[in-house]
């Protein structure tokens, strides 16, 4: 199991911190998300077959790209 922070300026508030739990955590092999719209960031437990990458690309997607 991995763990990574990222850090994601888009984040303003906890809907946001929801939009990203829902989209990261219908991604197979992601166990966990926590957001904190008051540091901007969300931390991701992961193990295959989900990538840091796939996670990335799917922040991306919904408008919420990670700056790590």
């Amino acid at each position: 199991m991995e763990k990574t922070t990222l850090t994601i300026p888009n984040i303003s508030c906890g809907h946001c911190v929801m939009r990203i739990k829902d989209e990261l955590g219908a991604l197979e092999g992601v166990a966990g998300v926590e957001g904190d719209p008051g540091s901007k960031s969300v931390t991701v437990e992961y193990e295959a077959p989900a990538t840091l990458e796939g996670i990335k690309a799917s922040l991306k997607e919904i408008n919420y790209p990670a700056t790590d």
